[in-house]
């Protein structure tokens, strides 16, 4: 119980820590989604101060569903985060998500991987979805999905949550049964430091054999080949 008891602070001080930017956001529940919105253009103005012109702003409804205050402090994180040139940013809301728009008129030569890794905590503990496009020539598209309502709590899931983004990896090999061996050379590190990545799983996981892990790990959608990738969250 008390593995449990602190798996659930862990996962609470997530949200906490993405509300730790400004007392503004933290005194907040909610923002009206046009005022989150203005409030991001306000914090892009000295960011794009040398760029007047080059910005096209698309408002979202008036009458668009409120943000909860963690999903519109992350939401403008993001868009921070995503630097094109000649940008067009678009906010909309389709009664579940905030559905943000990043797209330039640029050489299409966007780096998808450092911009995921970038975005991934953050869209991970809001259960968001990022999609790019990128193309050569016509310039490149970065598409956010982030749920406006909280999902019921699973203890799979407060679990994981305890789990670093090493620790995903390690559990994503469990799942299809590797041994120590097998998974530090897949992941090019020692069976020493593999050991000690599997004992700590264990040990999060409230005691769980490797069988059990692994069990938790597919239950949760993780699979070796998709370690990067964020829990299933259907």
């Amino acid at each position: 119980m008390a593995r449990r008891a602190d798996a659930s602070e862990t996962a609470s001080a997530a949200l906490i820590a993405l509300r730790s930017a400004g007392a503004a956001d933290r005194a907040l529940s909610e923002e009206a989604v046009t005022t989150a919105f203005a409030r991001l253009q306000g914090e892009l103005r000295p960011l794009l101060r040398h760029r007047e012109g080059e910005v096209d702003y698309v408002d979202p409804p008036a009458d668009g569903r409120p943000l909860p205050g963690e999903v519109a402090h992350a939401a403008r994180a993001m868009v921070r985060a995503i630097v094109l040139p000649r940008l067009r940013i678009a906010w909309d809301c389709d009664g579940d998500n905030v559905l943000i728009e990043v797209r330039d008129r640029g050489l299409g030569a966007i780096d998808r991987n450092a911009l995921t890794r970038q975005l991934s905590g953050r869209l991970h503990t809001l259960r968001g979805r990022i999609d790019i496009e990128s193309i050569a020539g016509w310039g490149s598209r970065v598409t956010l999905t982030i749920p406006l309502d909280p999902r019921a709590a699973r203890p799979d899931e407060d679990l994981l949550s305890t789990l670093n983004p090493r620790e995903l990896e390690v559990l994503a090999h469990l799942a299809v049964g590797k041994r120590n061996r097998a998974i530090a050379e897949e992941l090019g590190i020692s069976q020493r430091t593999i050991k000690f990545h599997v004992a700590s799983v264990l040990k999060k996981l409230e005691g769980a054999n490797r069988g059990e892990a692994g069990a938790i790990g597919i239950r949760a959608g993780i699979a070796s080949g998709k370690a990067h990738s964020s829990p299933r969250t259907g």
